[in-house]
């Protein structure tokens, strides 16, 4: 057993992780972990136990005082832990080889999974999609999306509060929709299949019906918010602030959202010759290249919002903030991501490629935050002028260009 206190919730968290990451192997395996700051109440500590079971990676509690503000905050830290590394299932074969059992699942997630596991393909197919797509639209960025081998996926930015944690949780709840949905709609579920409500209508002064198969995003977003939100109900408004916990839950309901706010109708023509005398539409989920796009523009126009625990000192500004649910929202600002900080998982940008000439993020001004980039020429080797040779070979020739390459000190 190991008792930890300390003054500081942020710094309490990164002791546990730290406990936690050292201790994974064995050893420790019950924790206390507490504020010195008394709670309301004579001779009363905020404070909180949690357990881990044999060699399990996960810590789960046992007992968090319940009249304490402690009780919302540890549930804060331990949503942060469990509730994400299910994107450790983005390793190739890993669904199949290790099943629901050993995936790094939060308990909750393990048993939905272990009463469903016909959706294990699609949940690590979703985890796939999120990690792509965050890579893809943060490519020319600072912050680029980078990801490490651990069960968390993307390290210190599930826990930092920040734009980026945002984005992530929005991206994976968007990305787990999208793959289950899709997985319905190719007929693959037992549970779901098209969405079958609007068939039967149209319009028939306008020559057109509803018919086709119409992706049933409904049953999707259903299992989205059943394996990725906790149990906590996102009242954080009425009471004066947010905790990481509901602000997460939040944003995977803005990506949740998106997948609706993208969707599109679709229509084939029926009639002789191609005439289109009529119509059988269907609605479907845009690619999720798009639902990026769009998630990466709600990023942009992001929120912050008032941190419970600070409510007191930022109140009058809460007050005037209208959210609602297709925005995300954060907490605190984010780093400038310039220089490498392996304690808080920042790989900084020295040594990545830059654009001499762009005036974006990725040109070699922005992207390398004033320290200037080194040249390099690069010898490009490619067939070229290919042609057709009767009978029956390409002939080519082969090419060379030099290039130069720009990267960041």
């Amino acid at each position: 057993m190991r008792t930890v206190w300390d003054s500081d919730w942020s710094r309490l968290l990164l002791i546990l992780l730290e406990i936690e990451k050292s201790t994974v192997a064995g050893g420790l395996h019950h924790l206390i972990i507490g504020i010195n700051e008394p709670a309301p109440g004579p001779g009363r500590f905020q404070y909180a136990e949690l357990n881990r079971d044999g060699d399990a990676e996960l810590w789960s509690p046992t007992h968090v005082r319940p009249d304490s503000a402690a009780g919302v905050r540890v549930s804060a830290v331990l949503q942060r832990q469990l509730d994400i590394p299910w994107l450790g299932v983005t390793s190739p074969g890993a669904a199949e080889k290790l099943g629901c059992s050993n995936l790094p699942l939060s308990p909750r997630q393990r048993e939905l999974c272990r009463r469903r596991p016909f959706l294990l393909p699609s949940i690590q197919d979703g985890a796939r999609l999120a990690v792509a797509e965050c890579q893809s639209q943060f490519r020319h960025e600072r912050w680029n999306c980078s990801t490490n081998q651990e069960p968390r996926v993307f390290g210190h930015e599930l826990t930092s509060g920040t734009k980026e944690t945002a984005f992530i949780y929005a991206v994976t709840a968007a990305g787990l929709v999208h793959a289950v949905t899709h997985a319905c709609s190719q007929g693959n579920m037992t549970e779901c299949g098209c969405d079958t409500r609007l068939r039967g209508g149209g319009s028939v002064a306008e020559g057109w019906h509803w018919g086709g198969c119409s992706d049933h995003i409904q049953y999707g977003t259903w299992f989205s918010r059943k394996f990725i939100d906790s149990t906590v109900k996102n009242t954080s408004m009425s009471r004066g602030g947010y905790t990481l916990s509901t602000m997460n839950q939040h944003n995977s309901e803005a990506g949740r959202q998106a997948i609706d706010q993208t969707m599109s109708t679709d229509c084939r023509c029926h009639g002789i010759s191609g005439s289109c005398a009529v119509k059988t539409c269907w609605r479907m989920m845009a690619p999720f290249e798009r639902i990026g796009t769009y998630l990466k523009d709600r990023y942009e126009h992001s929120v912050q919002v008032t941190e419970r625990s600070r409510r007191k000192t930022r109140r009058k500004d809460q007050h005037r903030l209208h959210l609602d649910k297709h925005q995300l929202i954060f907490f605190n600002k984010s780093p400038n991501y310039c220089l490498e900080d392996r304690r808080r998982g920042v790989a900084g940008t020295r040594g990545r490629r830059c654009n001499r000439t762009s005036s974006g993020p990725d040109g070699c001004n922005l992207l390398c935050c004033g320290r200037g980039y080194n040249t390099h020429v690069v010898r490009h080797i490619q067939r070229c002028e290919c042609k057709f040779v009767w009978c029956c070979y390409v002939r080519c020739r082969r090419c060379e260009s030099m290039n130069d390459m720009h990267t960041c000190k």
